[in-house]
């Protein structure tokens, strides 16, 4: 096999997943060179893998709406100001002169990656990894996009769908049972093999002795920043009248790319002092206290950490995820966007089912923690559903065999 491999991939969380992806292919194909394409952001979680076989292509660029699907109005205008567009054709006559070159693509995402994929005329595997539809079908409301999904009897949209059922499309792998089943019924030939977003989360970490004595939050913010600072003001704004009798230890896990200096600028306004000999020996970056509320912050410390929460307080996506598979409850506050709106956190809810509960203000976010917090019982059934609806980890392996299988051989 001579032919070289392109991913395409569309989000934050679409990247980790084929990052995962990657580090297995090449460690089971030897002769085989893999580009990967990022159509949102620089793509700085690929900087971690260092191989002669591997390479970042592309025009490169962190848009100010965070991503380009499902955002606002408001965002997909700054994105086109910034340049979207221009960038997008550039990346995409890229793809389109892979097909002289023997070239096999794996899109990673929804809508975008599929199409461009389609588009290069070269076979394709595509991870389906945004789009549940448990959305839509538990508890389905009357809102419009219920309606049109319940019409269409899938999330994906008919124009994907069209696209799924190319002849060059080699395979098919959706995030849950329900979807490919879904989409099976229309005899789109989709396949679930497990939730490759439980694969890079540590299910237990021998450093939670240090803080067992603790009641434990984990706070995730998101990596898209300006927003992400909004969220934590948000957050420390709600915990400035919070009181346990119990110390509180607030693990605060940051994207790579968040700016240190604002982020303590924020604990400061808030009232939190930094520590220089308090140790708690989880890998923390550095301790920060007000009163009997402890902030450990970690850059990077997300995988390690995650399972080491009783609740969290979330306003993420592909984070809060992960902790629902974890079965850690939590709870979220929308803000005014553009990544993590009101409409995003109850399509998140319902995905999760009820995992993660949208609060609708302060108050109602404080009462809510205060019963997580305290009472094991309610921690346990907000987070069952949750934990069945992420499934285990190990999909990635299996997603690399059937790509192999189906795309490779």
């Amino acid at each position: 096999m001579t032919h070289s491999l392109l991913f395409i991939c569309n989000g934050h969380g679409e990247d980790v997943i084929a990052l995962e992806i990657i580090k297995r292919l090449l460690k089971k194909i030897k002769n085989k060179n893999i580009e990967v394409l990022p159509l949102v952001g620089n793509g700085d979680v690929f900087n971690s893998l260092q191989s002669k076989n591997f390479r970042k292509i592309g025009y490169l660029k962190e848009l100010p709406s965070g991503g380009f699907s499902n955002q606002s109005l408001k965002g997909f205008v700054l994105d086109l100001f910034s340049g979207f567009l221009i960038d997008n054709l550039r990346n995409f006559l890229i793809v389109k002169r892979k097909s002289k070159h023997n070239c096999k693509i794996i899109a990673v995402g929804d809508f975008l990656p599929l199409f461009f994929a389609w588009c290069s005329e070269c076979e394709f595997s595509f991870v389906g990894t945004p789009k549940s539809d448990h959305t839509w079908s538990s508890r389905p409301g009357w809102a419009l996009s219920d309606v049109y999904h319940k019409l269409k009897g899938s999330e994906w949209d008919p124009w994907e769908m069209f696209l799924m059922t190319s002849p060059r499309c080699k395979n098919l792998i959706m995030r849950d049972k329900i979807t490919a089943n879904n989409l099976n019924k229309k005899n789109i030939p989709a396949k679930y093999l497990g939730n490759p977003m439980m694969d890079f989360v540590s299910k237990k970490n021998e450093k939670i002795s240090n803080i067992i004595a603790f009641k434990r939050i984990i706070l995730l913010i998101g990596s898209r920043y300006p927003e992400a600072l909004k969220n934590l003001d948000n957050f420390l704004d709600c915990l400035q009248d919070f009181n346990l009798p119990k110390d509180l230890v607030i693990l605060l896990p940051l994207s790579i790319n968040a700016n240190l200096i604002n982020i303590q600028s924020y604990l400061n306004k808030h009232g939190f002092k930094k520590q220089s000999k308090v140790k708690f020996l989880i890998h923390e970056d550095s301790v920060w206290k007000k009163r009997e509320q402890y902030i450990l912050i970690g850059k990077g410390q997300f995988d390690l950490w995650a399972s080491m929460a009783d609740v969290g307080l979330s306003n993420a996506g592909t984070a809060t995820e992960q902790i629902a598979g974890l079965g850690i409850p939590s709870l979220s506050l929308p803000g005014s966007g553009p990544q993590f709106t009101k409409s995003f956190a109850k399509r998140q809810s319902r995905l999760l089912g009820g995992s993660v509960l949208v609060c609708k203000n302060k108050k109602i976010l404080l009462k809510r923690l205060r019963l997580l917090l305290r009472k094991k019982v309610y921690r346990l059934e907000q987070a069952k559903i949750g934990k069945k609806r992420m499934g285990q980890s190990g999909a990635s392996k299996k997603i690399v065999d059937s790509i192999i299988f189906h795309l490779l051989s």
